[in-house]
């Protein structure tokens, strides 16, 4: 079996909590795939501000060109924001990590102020920062941009599956949110692997992903839908009484991933 799985979707974010793009090849970098969560929305004190307390960050598109960032959202102009921030520097947090973040500008500010109808800002994390993985998981050095915790999130085709099987109506695996997808294997056999290939890239399999009231909401309409929380509560709860879906990963080294490469797994 394990000769038949494949990357089969890669996916990146550059706002946190704001939409990604389905790519066909992904660079990894220092921090994981490159200008994911790079940039992120926070409130007045410098907390991270995601669709868990404001579900409508699941209205507003991100793409990315060579000199821009540019969001999209309903009933508002499409704003184009600089790739080099390079502004006044601010301390900002994720979850109870404190870092340093750059921050974008007014333009931006007010933009997502007024669609997401709270104050706050957009910031940048600074190209010369670094954020360490939690010890715990990772070696001294392995860096984390944005993200929650990990630079990488992967989930299997046949989990999705599953879990479609067991709703009144199918969900997409971009609720999700997650960076590698797979096909090709058994619902959840991610959870036993340990250590994969992809490509010539090798990844250590760390942590299974705690999930949160996130895949929950509609990304089309930024609304709560579905039981999809509630469907993972009967078979996907762990011990803790979190429910699990997905695992967090780390990459031995920077290179290219395309969708089609041979998934091998080695533990």
């Amino acid at each position: 079996m394990a000769d038949k799985i494949v990357l089969s979707g890669l996916y990146r974010y550059p706002v946190k909590s704001l939409r990604g793009q389905s790519c066909e090849r992904l660079m990894l970098g220092p921090r994981g795939p490159l200008h994911d969560r790079e940039w992120m929305v926070v409130d007045g004190e410098g907390r991270f501000l995601t669709q868990r307390q404001l579900p409508r960050m699941a209205l507003v598109d991100t793409e990315l060109s060579d000199e821009s960032l540019v969001l999209r959202a309903p009933g508002m102009p499409e704003l184009q924001i600089p790739r080099k921030a390079g502004g006044e520097r601010l301390p900002v947090q994720v979850w109870s990590d404190r870092c340093e973040a750059e921050a974008v500008g007014p333009a931006a500010d007010t933009w997502l102020s007024e669609f997401l109808d709270t104050d706050c800002r957009l910031v940048h994390f600074p190209e010369n920062a670094v954020r360490q993985v939690d010890p715990a998981y990772a070696r001294l050095g392995e860096q984390v941009g944005f993200a929650d915790g990990f630079p990488l999130l992967l989930i299997s085709e046949g989990s999705l599956e599953l879990l479609n099987r067991k709703l009144p109506e199918p969900v997409e695996m971009r609720r999700f949110r997650p960076n590698l997808v797979v096909a090709g294997c058994e619902p959840h056999a991610e959870d036993s692997w340990r250590r994969i290939r992809i490509g010539d890239i090798t990844l250590r399999v760390v942590k299974p992903c705690s999930r949160c009231p996130i895949p929950g909401i509609d990304p089309e309409t930024g609304e709560r839908r579905g039981q999809v929380l509630e469907t993972l509560m009967g078979y996907r709860r762990g011990e803790d009484n979190k429910l699990y879906f997905g695992q967090n990963v780390l990459h031995d080294a920077e290179g290219e991933l395309a969708v089609g490469s041979p998934v091998e797994v080695l533990e």
